[in-house]
């Protein structure tokens, strides 16, 4: 008869808390680089230049198209086969911002098509300048308009750190795999698991929420 234990699993708890930060790390490193990739991948695509547009259609096209996992082992694998040798971790968060950044460049090119071009004149007629135009009339409203998908693809992000354990990077699923070998309760050990990874998410989706209010207070003026 089956029956619980969490004892031997508990017991190895600062475990789970180191994970947790690597976890928390990996993600936020990946979700800002991410974030810049994506942003001038969406420019890229709705760029006028030719090949600015073929070369962010295909990056995010081969992205979309193939398994992460199989991104993460070229990246960490096949690299040392063209003299690009990456640590663990630099190889996870390269391969989860590559990851990450391919469908912000979607998202954030949603974004930047919400923005009316007749904004994009009138700034200019008032004398903004290029800088200006781009981070309060183009970027911020854009952000704006596409934040919920965006805090979708930071929980997205965070999950897919569970692969990056293939390659030894000591985040939650596998520090849950080595201790199931060591206390061979495996079920308990992973159900930790995705409690914390519950509890994780539950965090972020309050603390953006927080952020929608700080950083795009102008959505709600009115409200």
């Amino acid at each position: 008869m089956f029956y619980f234990d969490f004892s031997g699993t508990l017991a190895r708890w600062p475990e789970f808390v180191h994970a947790g930060l690597y976890t928390i790390l990996l993600s936020a490193a990946a979700m800002l680089l991410g974030l810049v990739i994506g942003i001038v991948g969406a420019f890229a695509r709705l760029s006028s230049i030719k090949p600015a547009r073929f070369i962010a259609g295909s990056y995010v096209e081969i992205i979309r198209n193939t398994p992460f996992l199989v991104q993460i082992y070229i990246v960490y694998f096949g690299l040392p086969a063209v003299g690009i040798r990456l640590d663990a971790l630099t190889a996870g968060i390269l391969s989860l911002s590559l990851y990450a950044g391919a469908y912000i460049t979607e998202i954030a090119r949603a974004g930047i098509e919400t923005v009316d071009k007749g904004q994009v004149e009138a700034a200019r007629a008032l004398g903004l300048s290029p800088y200006l135009t781009f981070r309060h009339v183009i970027l911020k409203p854009a952000m704006a308009a596409v934040y919920p998908a965006l805090t979708s693809q930071f929980i997205l992000v965070m999950l897919a750190t569970s692969v990056v354990s293939v390659i030894s990077i000591p985040e939650l699923t596998g520090v849950a795999n080595d201790i199931q070998g060591l206390t061979f309760r495996s079920l308990e050990a992973f159900l930790i698991v995705a409690v914390i990874y519950l509890g994780l998410t539950a965090a972020f989706k309050g603390l953006f929420t927080v952020f929608d209010r700080t950083l795009f207070a102008f959505k709600y003026v009115g409200r």
